[in-house]
């Protein structure tokens, strides 16, 4: 293809249907990238939704009398390893498949770009993009993210107001025999109390809190930036390559033996048998970008009103009291939760990236 000549695209070089009955490749293709989606909102949703979580409880039940009780007992062994303690699997795994993306894009797209006459700028922003997301990740990782301790008790119990919904005055963690500040939770797997508690996220191997939220944020923007960028180039090459090689504009011998014109499931089925490697990245690049892409929406919207992802999913339980399923004291009457820790958009994103403590330290000193 690259050496000027057009491909001669003949029934032979075309995919037989026959062999995948009413289906071809970009079919299956968009099918699996649906069905990842859906999976994704799915658990999203489903943090919120107590009816989901009872059908994946009562799917779990169904499945404990077909797997035998041994194998169940392994994976839950492994399972509370991988999300239950602090271990560096996913810190790794997150390496690795950063390293084999960046190789394969190395490998198979960056020579060939720079035969097609790339912009060398265009061609190294995903390793640009690749060194700033690195050192946010590695920030992510290992920045405390607030640790509350008795020496700096105080000082986090003055930072933010008890709204006496979510966070009641005077509460202790009989973890830490601690008094828990507002907007605090301990966390199970690092057994310790953070001030304000987003999440724990293993991929970093650390919670998210107040003095490492600004670096999970950048790192989550530059690794959405740098899927998109990869996906932007993986797919400008092949178009290009496309239209350097007339390929749209040839016809080709169907399984039938009627003449017909290229059209665009044709080209992406061509491509997949020419450059098979190449469309399964761009495909892995999409679905990556858009994923992430997604959650850094939800994060930027959590940081936008000032709201932590444990409060979200805490905030659905206040409002669930309202709902009949939620059993409670008949005497007892439904608190509506309210964010009272919202001041504005500029204010908000200020608190996250100048946490509010170094305030309260400088003042100390």
């Amino acid at each position: 293809m690259f050496g000027g000549g057009t491909p001669e695209l003949s029934a032979e070089s075309y995919p037989d249907k026959r062999n995948i009955p009413g289906m071809d490749f970009l079919v299956l293709f968009l099918l699996y990238l649906a069905l990842v989606l859906l999976g994704f909102v799915m658990i999203c949703v489903g943090s919120k939704t107590h009816y989901l979580q009872g059908l994946i409880s009562r799917g779990a039940q169904i499945f404990s009398y077909i797997i035998p009780e041994c194998l169940q007992r392994a994976m839950l062994r492994v399972l509370h390893y991988l999300f239950h303690t602090r271990n560096y699997t996913f810190v790794i795994l997150h390496l690795i498949l950063q390293g084999v993306v960046y190789t394969e894009y190395t490998w198979e797209i960056f020579g060939l770009c720079q035969q097609l006459e790339f912009s060398l700028y265009y061609l190294f922003l995903p390793y640009l993009l690749l060194i700033v997301n690195l050192v946010f990740f590695t920030l992510s990782c290992v920045t405390d993210p607030g640790t509350i301790t008795k020496a700096n008790e105080l000082l986090f119990l003055q930072v933010y107001e008890f709204d006496e919904v979510m966070f009641p005055k005077n509460v202790r963690c009989p973890t830490c025999d601690l008094r828990k500040p507002a907007r605090s939770k301990h966390c199970s797997v690092c057994n310790r109390c953070v001030h304000r508690f987003d999440h724990h996220c293993v991929w970093v191997n650390n919670c998210v809190g107040a003095w490492n939220t600004r670096y999970f944020l950048s790192y989550l923007l530059t690794l959405t930036a740098s899927a998109a960028t990869m996906a932007v180039v993986s797919t400008v090459f092949l178009v290009r390559l496309v239209v350097m090689s007339d390929v749209y504009l040839q016809t080709y011998v169907d399984d039938l033996g009627h003449l017909q014109v290229v059209d665009t499931v044709f080209l992406v089925q061509y491509l997949f048998l020419t450059f098979p490697r190449i469309v399964f990245l761009v495909g892995f690049v999409v679905v990556l970008s858009l994923l992430l892409g997604g959650y850094l929406c939800f994060c930027l919207y959590l940081a936008a009103i000032n709201q932590t992802a444990n409060e979200w999913r805490r905030g659905s339980r206040a409002w669930c009291q309202h709902c009949p399923h939620m059993a409670r004291p008949p005497a007892a009457e439904p608190q509506a939760y309210r964010n009272i820790h919202s001041h504005g958009l500029w204010s908000n994103l200020r608190e996250i990236f100048l946490p509010a403590t170094a305030r309260y330290e400088r003042k100390k000193k």
